[in-house]
C-alpha cells in the first residue's frame, strides 16, 4: 500500500458523519437530502439513505463486497450484494450485483484510477 492511499484511508476513517452529510446537502440542494450515510472501507461496506425531493419516504441502499479489478489493460467495478427498500432499485440492483463493470479510463484520469484501484484492490480488508 502506498503512503498516499494509506493517507486517504485514515481521511475516510477520521472523517465525521456530519461533515459528510453536509457537503452532500450542499451539492444535493432542491434535488435530494442524505439522511443518512455509512462506509467502511475495511468491511467493504456501505449504507446510503436519500430523501428525493418530494417524495415522502426515503430510500435506503445497502453495498457489500466492492472492489476494483485491475490488470494491465483494464480496471473493472464488482459489487458483490446491493439492496433497496425499494422494489423498483431492488429490481435495478439485481441486474449490477456480481458483473464486473468496465471503467472507461481517459488519459487525464489515469493516476486517479491507480489510486483507486490501490484504495478499493479486490481481496484487499485493509
Amino acid at each position: 500500500m502506498s503512503i498516499k492511499s494509506g493517507l486517504i484511508k485514515i481521511a475516510i476513517k477520521w472523517t465525521p458523519k456530519m461533515l459528510v452529510l453536509w457537503v452532500a446537502n450542499i451539492i444535493l440542494k432542491g434535488v435530494a437530502e442524505l439522511t443518512d450515510f455509512s462506509f467502511d472501507l475495511e468491511a467493504r461496506k456501505a449504507y446510503i439513505q436519500i430523501q428525493l425531493a418530494g417524495e415522502s419516504e426515503t430510500i435506503e441502499v445497502w453495498l457489500e463486497g466492492f472492489a476494483i479489478i485491475s490488470d494491465e489493460e483494464s480496471h473493472k467495478l464488482i459489487i458483490q450484494q446491493a439492496h433497496s427498500n425499494r422494489l423498483w432499485l431492488e429490481n435495478l440492483l439485481s441486474r449490477i450485483v456480481g458483473k464486473s463493470w468496465k471503467i472507461p479510463v481517459t488519459s487525464q484520469m489515469t493516476s486517479q484510477i491507480e489510486l483507486l484501484s490501490e484504495l478499493f484492490k479486490a481481496g484487499s480488508p485493509n
